[in-house]
């Protein structure tokens, strides 16, 4: 029987803290969000500097909740895989720096993860059948693409948006009407 695999995921490329721990690539065993919205919606949008703020302040209590959910601890865990890009640059730094020092406290490999890539990987939680190749519709902040996902760790761009992404497009549109923005259905 092979051992399975537990990765501590760490995700801070915008506004929200997120750490996750995954067992075997496709189940998740907890998944802790803090979220800024609220801070940033005075705004009109994310403010990088307090994003980045935001996040030494609540990355070790959401990754400490995090393995508290999923019942592991830090010697239970096989790598550290946080997002290194694309993303606000100080917030990105906030959770790759993190994710380097618990690397080296623990004894544990460090993958960085590409943010699009990430996403398009979540499609294999949910989908636990799907399987390289296909289509796939990227919209995710600042990013809109279409990616032929050729095999697990290849991709090719078809298209992309030369300006605004589709979701900044609706989050202006709906400011200008006076609608509530809300990222989360």
């Amino acid at each position: 029987m092979e051992k399975d695999i537990l990765t501590l995921g760490i995700e801070s490329s915008c506004d929200e803290t997120s750490v996750a721990i995954v067992k075997n690539g496709r189940q998740i065993l907890s998944n802790i969000v803090d979220t800024q919205i609220p801070i940033h919606e005075k705004y009109g949008g994310v403010v990088p500097e307090i994003a980045s703020r935001n996040h030494i302040e609540a990355i070790s209590r959401v990754t400490k909740k995090a393995l508290e959910e999923a019942k592991v601890k830090f010697e239970d865990i096989d790598c550290i895989t946080p997002t290194y890009g694309p993303g606000l640059v100080g917030a990105l730094l906030v959770g790759l720096s993190y994710a380097k020092a618990l690397s080296f406290a623990i004894n544990k490999p460090l993958v960085g993860v590409n943010h699009i890539q990430g996403h398009i990987a979540s499609n294999y939680i949910t989908y636990k059948e799907l399987e390289p190749p296909f289509l796939c519709v990227m919209m995710s902040g600042g990013n809109t693409q279409l990616i032929h996902v050729k095999d697990y760790t290849e991709f090719e761009v078809l298209g992309k948006t030369r300006d605004d992404a589709i979701g900044e497009a609706f989050d202006k549109v709906a400011r200008v009407v006076g609608l509530r923005i809300s990222r989360r259905t």
